[in-house]
C-alpha cells in the first residue's frame, strides 16, 4: 500500500473541502493547494511526459513548470500555486479511445 508523502499535523481545524481526483473522491482543507492536495491524496502530481513514471512537483512555487493538471473540462493549471475549490475536477489519467 501507498503512504503519501505530505501529512497534515497542524490546521485540521480549516474546512474540509472535497474534490474528484481520476474519479475519486478526495478531501482537502480550505487553502490547501491542489498541489497539497495531490501529495496527500496519493503523492504524486501527474505523469511523466516520456514514460510511465509519475512526477511529484519540483519547485512549490510556480517556476518550474513541473505541476501543470488538468481539469475535466480541459483547463490546465499549476497545482503549486492553484488553491483547491469544492468540487473541482482534476484529470490525471487520461481516456483512452480505441
Amino acid at each position: 500500500m501507498y503512504s503519501p508523502r505530505f501529512h497534515s499535523i497542524s490546521e485540521n481545524d480549516r474546512q474540509k473541502l472535497t474534490l474528484l481526483v481520476d474519479g475519486v473522491s478526495v478531501e482537502a482543507r480550505e487553502g490547501d493547494t491542489l498541489l497539497t492536495a495531490l501529495m496527500r491524496h496519493d503523492g504524486w502530481v501527474r505523469t511523466h511526459e516520456f514514460d510511465a513514471g509519475s512526477r511529484a512537483g519540483f519547485c512549490a512555487m510556480g517556476a518550474c513548470q513541473d505541476c501543470w493538471v488538468t481539469l475535466a473540462d480541459g483547463q490546465r493549471l499549476r497545482a503549486c500555486t492553484t488553491p483547491v475549490r469544492s468540487g473541482m475536477a482534476i484529470v490525471r489519467k487520461p481516456a483512452i479511445n480505441v
